[in-house]
């Protein structure tokens, strides 16, 4: 019989004996000692204050880097494939990857895990729940892990390094993502246009915006309709007036992240600028190239589906759109 467990009650376990009396005022975690507690919220800030000496690696509390470092040492090693871990708990968890145990099951959908944190961190789809707030812009997420990768963001930390052509990212999985581009692999095809992609988001993207007209997520302020949430959540910002992306070297600050990019480029010389190699017009992220490039070659991949009339660029498809629909956006006083 698979066990089960509240996610609610993970800290609950019955090998604690002494009372958790210390209590998190950010996400209500509970500590048997304040030492614990005054550890764990170092965890909600996102800064990494302590590094390893043997990789450089950057932790966000003490007792993350005392773990790491039983990494390095055969201390808790797997006898079935030589990885080593920071604790035997770790160890023992990993242990189930090789035999395929999975003993915690998800009350809600039914879904299996190997272990009580895992499902722990699964059971916040359903509730909601994201207990980790990024202290620059309010941004909420529901694994810590999030939040780090998150807080790259403000502070412009790329650790994932290319060994190829010096470029660098915030993720490991978009460092994988990138070497695609050096060894030409595109797995992932548009069963619509026979188009190729590197990353599977790229393909979801690109069905999106292409071949789909579906506009689901509406403004609350003004009710204007987007195809993706993060669009809307952009366009929220007007009306708002947030700001999130702060510079680090003035008191600037911007609403989207590729207007930070270019203020730093501009006016602090801090980051690449990407070259077209035809005409060597410069631009401050790859997405504008991308178009740029397009206008070269001539090929136009935005499509109305009213008339065979194709764009450059999804906001000239836009505003050609209106030409259909018999709207006069615009009044003389």
């Amino acid at each position: 019989m698979k066990a089960k467990v509240d996610s609610n009650n993970v800290n609950e376990h019955p090998c604690n004996h002494k009372p958790r009396s210390f209590k998190c005022t950010v996400c209500d975690k509970r500590f048997v000692t304040k030492l614990s507690l005054n550890e764990h919220r170092e965890s909600h800030t996102g800064e990494k204050l302590y590094s390893c000496t043997e990789c450089e690696k950057w932790f966000t509390t003490r007792r993350g880097l005392r773990k790491h470092r039983n990494s390095h040492t055969s201390k808790y090693k797997c006898s079935e494939c030589g990885r080593c871990f920071q604790s035997n708990q770790a160890l023992t968890e990993h242990g189930r990857v090789h035999s395929g145990e999975k003993t915690f099951e998800c009350d809600d959908c039914g879904k299996q895990f190997s272990t009580a944190g895992h499902l722990a961190v699964h059971s916040r789809i359903h509730s909601g729940e994201k207990r980790y707030k990024c202290h620059v812009c309010d941004k909420a997420f529901s694994h810590c892990s999030n939040l780090y990768s998150h807080m790259r963001v403000h502070t412009g930390e790329k650790p994932y390094k290319c060994q190829v052509c010096d470029k660098a990212y915030r993720k490991s999985s978009n460092l994988s993502s990138h070497m695609r581009v050096h060894t030409g692999d595109k797995p992932y095809k548009c069963f619509q246009c026979d188009k190729s992609f590197a990353v599977c988001s790229m393909l979801k993207q690109h069905i999106h915006f292409v071949h789909s007209n579906r506009m689901s997520h509406q403004c609350p302020y003004c009710g204007k309709l987007f195809k993706t949430n993060t669009d809307l959540n952009c366009h929220i910002r007007i009306h708002t007036g947030a700001k999130p992306y702060s510079c680090r070297h003035c008191s600037e600050r911007f609403t989207r992240l590729n207007q930070l990019k270019k203020h730093l480029l501009k006016s602090h010389n801090e980051g690449t600028w990407l070259s077209c190699h035809i005409c060597q017009k410069k631009f401050s992220i790859s997405r504008d190239l991308k178009t740029h490039l397009l206008r070269h070659k001539g090929v136009k991949p935005y499509v109305c589906s009213e008339c065979p009339k194709r764009f450059y660029t999804t906001s000239n498809l836009k505003a050609h759109e209106v030409v259909h629909c018999n709207v006069k956006l615009f009044g003389c006083t």
